[in-house]
C-alpha cells in the first residue's frame, strides 16, 4: 500500500509539473486551403506565406493566451472538387474552427456551400470576388460564416468599364475564363461599358489549362476590336495574350486584378504590354502597408509584396488571429462573433507587426475595443461579410505595374446605379 501511495503521489507531482509545459507548447490550428498549384498557383503561394507571416507576428507578440497559431495548409490545385476534399478533412478530421481560403471564387464557393456553411465553420477568403458569394449570404445560405478582404466583382466590373472608356478603349473584345468569376465579371462589365458608350465586338469564354488558345484568340479578333479585355489568371492569361499578339491582335489590353503579376508580364513580354491597363481592389495605405512592404519579401523567401493576393491575405490572417484572441477560445461560433469586433469603428487603431499585435492582445484582455487597420487599409464587414473600398487603376509600363489613379466606391456605385435604370 505504501508503495502504491508513493507511486500515486509521484505521478500526481509529475502531472502537475507537466501542465505548464503543455500549456506553453499548445497550438491552435487554422486551416488554409490555397491554390498552391494550377492556374492560380501564384496567388495561393503568396497568400499562404502572407497568412503565415501574420501568424508569426501574433505568436511573437504572445499568441492567444500563450498558445501558438499554426497553419494546416492544403493545396486546392485551383480546383473546386479538390478544395472540397481538403476542406472536409480539415473540418471533420482536424476539427479546425476556421478556414482561410480559397483565393479564387471557383474554389471558395464550393468550400462554402459544401463544407464551412453546413458545419458552421468560419471561412475568410482573401481574394474571391464573385458576386455569387454576396447572393449566397443574402439568400441565407452561408450561416453568416463567410467573410472576405476584397471587394465584389459587382463593383470591379463597373470600375473596369469606366476606366476603359477613360483610356479611349471604346471598341473591345472579351476573352474570359469560363467559371463563376469570369461570367460575373463580364456581366457587370458589359452592363456598364455599353451604357457608357462602348462597343463589345465579341465575348469568348475559355476553359482552363489548355495547351493552346489560338482558336479563342482568333474568334475574339472578329469585328476588328481595338483592344482585348482579358479576364484570366497569370498562367492561362499569358498563353492567351501571346496567342492574341501572334495572331495580329491589337497590343492594347484591359486586365483584371489577377493580371497584376510579374509572372504574367515576363511570360508575355514587357514590350507588348505598354498599353495594358487594369483595375484592382484598392488600398488606403496605413503604417501596416509600410510594414508589410518592408518585410514580406524577406519572410517569404523572395515573393514580392505586390504579388497578387499577398497584402489582403496578411490581413485575413491578422483578422482571424485577433478574432480567436477576442473569442478567448478556438470555437467557430465565438470566432464568427468576434471578427466584426476586431475591426470595430470605435476601437483603438491597431496596425501590423509584433509590437502592434502585443498592444492589441493587451487591449483584448482588458476587454477594450480594437480596430485593426490593415495592409489594404481600414476595413469593416457588412452583414454578408463583404467590404467596400476604392479601386486602384494601374498601367503596365516598361515591365512594371504603376498606379495611375483611384476610383472611389461612391463613384463606382453611382455608375452602377445608372446602368441599372
Amino acid at each position: 500500500m505504501r508503495n502504491m501511495l508513493l507511486a500515486t503521489t509521484l505521478l500526481t507531482a509529475l502531472g502537475a509539473s507537466a501542465l505548464p509545459a503543455l500549456a506553453a507548447d499548445c497550438n491552435i490550428p487554422v486551416g488554409l486551403v490555397m491554390e498552391l498549384t494550377g492556374p492560380a498557383g501564384e496567388y495561393g503561394q503568396a497568400g499562404a506565406k502572407a497568412v503565415e507571416m501574420a501568424f508569426r507576428d501574433v505568436n511573437e507578440a504572445g499568441g492567444v493566451d500563450g498558445c501558438k497559431l499554426v497553419t494546416d495548409t492544403r493545396d486546392s490545385q485551383s480546383q473546386g472538387n479538390v478544395a472540397v476534399d481538403q476542406a472536409t478533412q480539415l473540418v471533420n478530421i482536424k476539427k479546425v474552427p476556421v478556414i482561410i481560403g480559397g483565393i479564387i471564387s471557383s474554389v471558395s464557393i464550393p468550400i462554402l456551400t459544401s463544407v464551412t456553411a453546413p458545419a458552421g465553420v468560419v471561412q475568410v477568403s482573401p481574394a474571391s470576388t464573385s458576386p455569387t458569394l454576396t447572393e449566397l449570404g443574402r439568400d441565407g445560405k452561408t450561416n453568416g460564416v463567410f467573410f472576405r478582404t476584397i471587394t465584389s466583382d459587382a463593383l470591379q466590373g463597373t470600375a473596369a468599364a469606366k476606366y476603359a472608356i477613360d483610356q479611349g478603349l471604346k471598341k473591345i473584345a472579351i476573352i474570359h475564363v469560363n467559371n463563376d468569376f469570369g461570367v460575373n465579371m463580364v456581366r457587370e462589365f458589359k452592363a456598364a461599358y455599353e451604357k457608357l458608350g462602348g462597343t463589345i465586338t465579341s465575348d469568348t469564354p475559355y476553359n482552363e489549362k489548355q495547351a493552346n488558345y489560338a482558336s479563342e484568340a482568333s474568334a475574339a479578333m472578329q469585328g476588328d476590336p481595338e483592344a482585348l479585355y482579358l479576364i484570366s489568371y497569370p498562367v492561362d492569361g499569358a498563353t492567351i495574350a501571346r496567342a492574341w499578339i501572334s495572331g495580329g491582335g491589337a497590343q492594347k489590353f484591359l486586365l483584371n486584378d489577377g493580371m497584376n503579376s510579374s509572372e504574367f508580364i515576363e511570360s508575355v513580354g514587357a514590350q507588348y504590354l505598354n498599353e495594358a491597363y487594369g483595375t484592382s481592389s484598392g488600398t488606403s495605405p496605413t503604417s501596416s502597408t509600410e510594414y508589410f512592404n518592408g518585410n514580406f519579401e524577406a519572410f517569404s523567401g523572395g515573393i514580392k509584396p505586390d504579388a497578387p493576393a499577398a497584402d489582403r491575405s496578411y490581413d485575413a490572417g491578422a483578422i482571424v488571429a485577433l478574432a480567436i484572441a477576442k473569442a478567448g477560445k478556438p470555437e467557430a461560433a465565438a470566432i464568427k462573433a468576434a471578427i466584426p469586433e476586431v475591426v470595430a469603428a470605435d476601437g483603438e487603431p491597431i496596425h501590423a507587426g509584433k509590437e502592434e499585435f502585443a498592444k492589441a492582445l493587451k487591449l483584448i484582455k482588458e476587454d477594450k475595443p480594437i480596430k485593426y487597420e490593415g495592409v489594404i487599409g481600414p476595413v469593416s464587414f457588412d452583414q454578408y461579410g463583404d467590404i467596400t473600398g476604392p479601386f486602384r487603376l494601374w498601367q503596365i509600363k516598361d515591365g512594371k505595374v504603376t498606379t495611375i489613379g483611384e476610383m472611389s466606391a461612391d463613384e463606382v456605385g453611382k455608375i452602377k446605379a445608372e446602368t441599372e435604370k
